[in-house]
């Protein structure tokens, strides 16, 4: 049975007429953007092609996916990906204790020839849709938005695989044959970058690189996120994580952490940040031993004093 569906149409994404209002869709989704990633994310919906974003992990990459669902009002289809992903995990399987009550009740009652059994058992009643095909199939709202996150975790074997979806938007099933979107999927692609993504699968995306924000856009996603926050702390906290950043540490803070440490210490009721704060509340910010360590045992407290220098000198 070939279920060969018509191909991808144009206008199946709401087109945003400009780059500013992609921006601000963003902005009202909670999220705070840079002119370069709503160009991007402009284009891609535009002219419907995946968007590949690459950086470090928690710089908000895959928040964009979430806050893209949320603001079109589309489903949001999310493969996370990781080693020895299948197709099986990722696409489709045959629901098998169902195939064999059905092959069973065929024999017991002898209402089937081999030919009609052979159709029942293979026939998308019996189909485990997976997120990959999920994305592919019709939604009453319209095209889902599709997450392909942490893609380099992947094997190089379901990149690979990924070119006939990203391509063509349409996967091959053996006893059914091709199954193709009726309208793309709108697709966001991340990676952490522990593997180079090769320039196959990159030609079929528009890329952008996920930077951490300065200090400005940092402090105003602080208060975006956590709005209850003393507004000198948020200054002092943006401002020391940013210096952080600067140093040679294992894993630096990403904005999650930055989120994390503004929530946390207004949960202490802190008004300003100071040196046993710091070493109290470290494990929010830093996740590894060696990096908490460093700052433990002496150099946290100097940056902490060359914020409070410079705040004091700016105010």
């Amino acid at each position: 049975m070939v279920q060969d569906r018509p191909g991808p149409q144009q206008g199946a994404v709401p087109m945003l007429a400009t780059i500013d209002e992609t921006e601000k869709m963003l902005e009202a989704g909670g999220y705070v953007s840079d002119r370069a990633l709503a160009t991007v994310l402009f284009l891609a919906l535009r002219m419907q092609r995946p968007l590949f974003l690459e950086g470090e992990a928690g710089v908000g990459k895959t928040e964009i996916a979430k806050v893209l669902a949320d603001q079109l009002g589309r489903r949001l289809i999310r493969l996370q990906c990781y080693e020895g992903l299948d197709v099986s995990s990722a696409v489709y399987e045959w629901n098998y204790p169902a195939q064999m009550i059905e092959i069973r009740l065929a024999e017991a009652t002898g209402e089937a020839d081999r030919a009609t059994i052979q159709d029942n058992i293979f026939s998308e009643r019996h189909l485990i849709r997976r997120p990959i095909l999920q994305a592919l199939s019709d939604d009453a709202a319209g095209p889902p938005v599709f997450l392909i996150d942490e893609l380099d975790r992947a094997d190089e074997a379901f990149e690979a695989y990924l070119l006939e979806v990203l391509s063509e938007f349409q996967v091959s099933i053996p006893e059914l044959g091709t199954i193709r979107a009726a309208q793309p999927p709108i697709v966001i692609i991340t990676t952490n970058r522990t593997r180079e993504i090769r320039d196959a699968l990159k030609r079929r995306c528009l890329y952008h690189w996920v930077d951490y924000p300065d200090a400005a856009r940092e402090l105003a996603i602080v208060e975006s996120k956590v709005p209850q926050a003393n507004a000198r702390l948020a200054r002092e906290l943006v401002a020391y994580v940013q210096k952080l950043r600067g140093m040679d540490l294992f894993k630096a803070p990403g904005i999650a952490e930055t989120i994390d440490w503004a929530s946390a210490l207004t949960e202490l009721d802190k008004v300003a940040i100071d040196p046993e704060t710091v070493s109290q509340t470290i494990g929010v910010l830093l996740k590894y031993h060696d990096d908490i360590a460093r700052i433990q045992q002496g150099e946290g407290y100097k940056l902490l004093e060359e914020v409070k220098s410079e705040i004091a000198a700016a105010e």
